[in-house]
């Protein structure tokens, strides 16, 4: 992080076919060595998945699941006197979206299912409804938060 004056924000733009910018950082995280079209289509073959599943739109499973796996406190390092305390603080809206579609796409390579298509509709569908290896990430990450809150006055 840079001394001098904060870092602007880049502007991104809105994803073909939902003309959403939540969807676009979404594939954005997802693509591996620039390739952004392979993203692309994993992404839209996975909200096709969510589609035949849950016969819904596959868009409003994965905002439902997105808002569910999004975490309101984390723990920081602080370093007092020697000793170091977990400190509890609360999360910005920037990082809580990218530690979700981080945690997401984290559990779905982890899953079973033969193509990472079918890997995140799964993780989507379960995120949607509240279970799956995203959602355990959040809980764990709330339970830490929770057991150290005898340190947050030391909050900066």
């Amino acid at each position: 992080m840079g001394r001098k004056s904060f870092v602007r924000k880049r502007e991104i733009l809105p994803d073909p076919k939902f003309h959403d910018v939540v969807v676009a950082k979404f594939i954005n995280s997802l693509l591996r060595s620039g390739k952004k079209a392979v993203a692309e289509g994993i992404f839209y073959r996975a909200m096709d998945v969510v589609q035949e599943k849950t016969n819904d739109e596959g868009i409003k499973t994965f905002k439902k699941g997105l808002e569910n796996v999004k975490p309101l406190l984390e723990v920081k390092s602080r370093r007092v006197g020697g000793a170091t305390y977990q400190v509890p603080v609360e999360v910005k809206p920037a990082r809580r979206q990218s530690l979700a579609s981080r945690w997401i796409i984290e559990a779905a390579s982890g899953r079973p299912e033969h193509s990472m298509a079918e890997r995140l509709a799964a993780e989507f569908i379960e995120a949607a409804n509240g279970r799956g290896s995203a959602m355990k990430k959040r809980e764990d990450v709330h339970k830490m938060a929770d057991a150290n809150k005898a340190f947050a006055h030391y909050r900066w």
